[in-house]
């Protein structure tokens, strides 16, 4: 892939006829990686776009059933307005299909770089290709499995018929009626030993029959395979990529990277006193914020991690300088660290986050995905993703502290097997606030204390201390819906907004 201004770009794709031969279907497997020249700028948006739709097909995923009206409604919104095509007949999506393309390449390097990283992309690009498949019209779905070389052919209405007892007595799950309305497949063992082991399927002269709704289980076996190898071959040459030093912030970035909004300190600066801290810590604190306090108070220090977390967390919230000076050091001289020794060794690290110090830059509260992906605690750090980091059965411990019910903790604690770790969080919320749908994807410790402020105030403006924050966490929310990477409901912001943001994740430190 090269790059080259946008202008260069579509003169050189209107000369080529846009080589919509490139893209006969509005699916494909990603098996050809895009050889065109691409700008730095639409290399950017491209692969945050695609990065927003993934994290929207996970949170579905989790909320919603795969098959419900709710789950596809939701998806094919998000798909309508990323650009990213959602209707296969459409004729004209050229560029939707170009983009689709691009951007799954664009994070194939991205989430190549560790095992975790591959699991997840892989996940969810197969739930989408599951949604976009099975959305397929019968002639369509047809021609994308010649397309991805399946050639399954769909038996005659007449072979049907005459096989419909066997049909019915070898599928589990279908009636009479369901067998005589649903399309099968002449699908050849190899390709279905899966569906032949568990009995599943109606087999006969060395072929099974396979109805429609197992047969994306083979297209996306198939497709798993495929996706897992390219993913292992990209990582192995990653490091030539790595070498370009236009590409390599971008790259070490967008597997962690936060697209919402900016919780910088201006929005909020001293309307929250110190003396609310230990109260807001219980009631709209995220569990890993509510870790560090408590241990910052029981241990009268943190170390580094835990100072740079909680501390611009702190900030984001509305502590300005001269309160956190006054918060750190308070709390530090009650343990075996005296005035002059805080002065000496901590109120620099302190002066520096707010932009005072070294080479000035405002430090911004670090994202869910930045503290779940970098610098894992160590024995005796308080910091870090409890989700993420903490041992199960610690961490089972540590909710029922927190009076979260039986109920709860499972729903919590089955969402941190599966790795949705944001989502257990998003319970943890749902269940500290006694409300079932919070209606908004969690993906920031300030974007919860934010929500949890709005929700506690009834929606309203927030008492006097906290008016000019309710004010903030209002616009906050406003933007979130804007710029979000994993809200169902994320608007048509421009290009050029959406990479202010980036821009700004990109020089965090």
């Amino acid at each position: 892939m090269e790059f080259s201004s946008g202008r260069a770009r579509l003169k050189q794709g209107r000369l080529a006829g846009d080589r919509r031969e490139l893209y006969p279907h509005s699916l494909q497997f990603y098996l050809e990686p895009p050889t065109e020249n691409i700008s730095l700028v639409e290399f950017e948006s491209f692969a945050i776009d695609r990065l927003k739709l993934l994290k929207v097909v996970e949170n579905l995923g989790v909320s919603c059933a795969k098959s419900s009206d709710s789950y596809k409604t939701k998806l094919e919104n998000e798909l309508r307005k990323l650009k990213f095509p959602y209707k296969a007949l459409a004729e004209d999506d050229y560029e939707a299909r170009r983009k689709d393309h691009i951007s799954h390449f664009i994070l194939r390097l991205a989430y190549c770089q560790s095992e975790e990283l591959r699991r997840w992309f892989l996940q969810q690009e197969m739930d989408l290709l599951r949604y976009r498949f099975n959305e397929l019209t019968d002639s369509l779905r047809q021609k994308f499995l010649e397309h991805v070389n399946l050639s399954f052919e769909a038996i005659s209405e007449d072979l049907k018929n005459e096989l419909a007892n066997e049909l019915y007595a070898s599928t589990p799950g279908l009636t009479m009626i369901k067998v005589k309305e649903q399309m099968f497949y002449k699908v050849g063992l190899a390709d279905a030993v899966d569906l032949f082991r568990a009995r599943r399927v109606f087999i006969k002269d060395g072929f099974a029959y396979v109805p429609l709704k197992e047969i994306d289980a083979i297209v996306l076996n198939n497709y798993r395979t495929k996706l897992s190898k390219a993913l292992a071959l990209t990582a192995r040459s990653l490091p030539s990529v790595q070498s370009d030093e236009r590409l390599q912030p971008l790259l070490n970035h967008l597997s962690h990277s936060y697209v919402g909004p900016d919780y910088s300190v201006q929005k909020n600066t001293g309307k929250i006193s110190l003396e609310q801290i230990d109260a807001l810590s219980v009631k709209s604190y995220p569990l890993c914020m509510r870790q560090l306090h408590k241990a910052l108070r029981d241990n009268h220090h943190l170390r580094h991690g835990g100072r740079m977390q909680y501390g611009l967390f702190l900030k984001g919230i509305g502590l300005t300088l001269e309160q956190a000076l006054e918060f750190w050091k308070k709390e530090f001289i009650r343990g075996k660290v005296d005035a002059d020794k805080f002065d000496k060794g901590y109120a620099y690290s302190i002066r520096h986050n707010y932009g005072k110090e070294g080479k000035r830059t405002d430090y911004t509260p670090y994202s869910c995905m930045k503290i779940i992906m970098s610098n894992p605690p160590s024995q005796g750090d308080y910091h870090g993703c409890p989700f993420r980091h903490s041992d199960p059965e610690l961490l089972k411990q540590k909710l029922q502290s927190y009076k979260i019910p039986p109920s709860g903790i499972t729903q919590i604690l089955e969402l941190v097997k599966g790795m949705h770790y944001q989502l257990a969080c998003q319970k943890y919320f749902e269940l500290m606030h006694d409300v079932d749908d919070i209606g908004f994807s969690l993906n920031h410790p300030n974007q919860y204390f934010a929500e949890s402020q709005r929700l506690l105030s009834g929606g309203r403006e927030l008492k006097k201390e906290l008016s000019n924050s309710g004010n903030s966490q209002q616009k906050s929310n406003s933007q979130e819906s804007m710029n979000s990477s994993s809200t169902p409901t994320s608007s048509n912001t421009t290009a050029d907004a959406e990479l202010e943001g980036l821009e700004a994740y990109f020089t965090e430190d």
